[in-house]
């Protein structure tokens, strides 16, 4: 009789989790039924997004400068550009997989004071080299944070609050992208200077430093502690994130792992995403954001640029070639920081549906939804009358709003999903990397295909790749809305 009350008494650590009654009856607050530290870790983990998108689509409006500054030629803009995107691309697979071998804390610490100290790096270059490593540091920071941040989140809070929560966090990169934009516009209108673009980095650096020393003070997850078996500092953790009393009892169960998967190298791991057993996830998780990431960095990145080249005529600028592009840039980036709002309304609202209607169809609707505002703002430029600007603008907020409500939010959420614990940072990393090539093929090429084969056509290039994107998520669709994220 007591052998049988005991292994009743047992449960997984996300058993514990989902469980908050013990002290929720104790609260009379709603919070999401989350301890303090299921929302502090929530919070620390927002901020790699937001850094992404206020850094790296900042690029748009700081690379005017510094072409200005340093002479570049149209390739060296392409590297300088695509440089950050390269970083994510190696850092989100050889640094954020590195958080199933030594941890998912110690790589959260580790990449936010490398983003620190390209920060510093980036506003005291004096050189195209110094500022193209730089940036790249910068990506490399970055990348880590789309496996480890997802995890500390999706490995901390209750099942129910997941999909939520984590497309939450990912709502601060268009936090970061509009308030990247208004700090560029405050810049360049109060700092008439071509050094203008050093102090937008110099002001990314201060909340960095402070979200650096704040994530040495929260648990590491008991998930990856316990795949390591290392079950008296995963209770630990387990108590210190739930707010449990550490003299309390909570005994855990191992949940198994599936035959064969029990030890594997570093690089096994990878070996393992392409297995049959986890090929088409790995495709559903890499492929649709591959495809997404061509839209998203090449409209986000160069929003400004477009609008400069369709809008040009309706600026007003001084003579000399520093008040006209910083006259431009401002110009530009007051368009953008509009078109641009519709990215949080649209991640809110992945935010209440992905539950309700599922991620595959939200990611489904989004892609041609994506297509129909491409092809709204390709129209635009055949175009030569008032109309023109309505039309680009609707088409290109339309764009921003089904892309942040289906693939750009729900192609993240996903790839922490879908992989066991053991191989889930390096599958989700993976992912960001694969989705990175594409966006990298983009920063690169779009400033060279505007020049050779027109907006126009280049839009409609984008029409094509959405509605492919839409087809490959169709193919591969794995629902995981409501899925406990042991048993995925």
């Amino acid at each position: 009789m007591n052998q049988n009350l005991d292994i009743q008494c047992q449960k997984t650590i996300q058993n514990y989790i989902d469980d908050t009654s013990i002290w929720e009856k104790e609260s009379n607050c709603f919070c999401l039924s989350m301890t303090k530290v299921q929302w502090r870790i929530w919070l620390l983990a927002t901020f790699g997004k937001f850094f992404e998108g206020m850094i790296v689509f900042m690029m748009g409006l700081t690379l005017p400068l510094i072409t200005l500054q340093f002479h570049l030629t149209e390739f060296q803009k392409g590297t300088l550009s695509s440089s950050i995107l390269f970083g994510i691309l190696i850092g989100a697979s050889a640094l954020g997989g590195l958080s199933d071998l030594y941890g998912r804390k110690k790589m959260f610490i580790i990449e936010m004071a490398l983003l620190s100290v390209c920060l510093v790096g980036m506003a005291c270059s004096q050189s195209y080299l110094t500022i193209l490593l730089f940036n790249f540091g910068i990506g490399l920071a970055l990348g880590c944070d789309y496996p480890t941040a997802h995890l500390m989140i999706s490995e901390s809070i209750p099942t129910k609050n997941r999909g939520k929560l984590v497309l939450g966090a990912f709502a601060f990169q268009s936090v970061g992208v509009l308030l990247g934009i208004l700090t560029g516009i405050i810049v360049l209108t109060y700092a008439d200077d071509i050094n203008a673009w050093r102090l937008m980095y110099i002001l990314a650096l201060v909340p960095s430093l402070a979200i650096t020393v704040a994530r040495f003070f929260i648990p590491e997850s008991a998930h990856w502690l316990m795949s390591k078996k290392r079950e008296e500092e995963a209770e630990k953790s387990l108590k210190r994130l739930l707010n449990r009393d550490p003299q309390s009892d909570m005994t855990l169960t191992v949940v198994p792992c599936p035959e064969g998967e029990e030890n594997h190298s570093w690089l096994g791991g990878y070996k393992k995403l392409f297995k049959q057993k986890y090929r088409a996830k790995t495709i559903l998780a890499s492929a649709p954001w591959f495809i997404q990431d061509l839209g998203t960095y090449g409209i986000g990145i160069f929003t400004p640029v477009i609008l400069a080249s369709v809008l040009d005529p309706h600026v007003v600028v001084a003579g000399d070639a520093l008040h006209s592009t910083i006259a431009s840039i401002v110009y530009s980036a007051k368009g953008t920081a509009l078109i641009d709002s519709l990215l949080i309304i649209g991640v809110i609202c992945a935010i209440i549906y992905s539950e309700s209607i599922g991620r595959m169809k939200l990611q489904i609707y989004g892609f041609i939804g994506c297509a129909v505002g491409l092809a709204l703002a390709a129209l635009s430029i055949k175009l030569n009358n008032d109309y023109q600007i309505y039309l680009l603008f609707l088409g290109f907020m339309l764009f921003n709003f089904m892309n942040n409500l289906g693939p750009n939010a729900q192609t993240y959420l996903i790839s922490g999903e879908v992989f066991p614990v053991k191989i889930r940072a390096k599958g989700a990393g993976f992912a960001a990397s694969i989705a990175k090539l594409g966006a990298i093929l983009t920063a690169f090429l779009f400033p060279i295909l505007m020049h050779e084969i027109g907006v126009f056509n280049l839009l409609l290039c984008l029409v094509a790749t959405s509605l492919f994107g839409a087809w490959v998520t169709y193919k591969y669709r794995f629902e995981t809305s409501g899925k406990n994220i042991e048993n995925i």
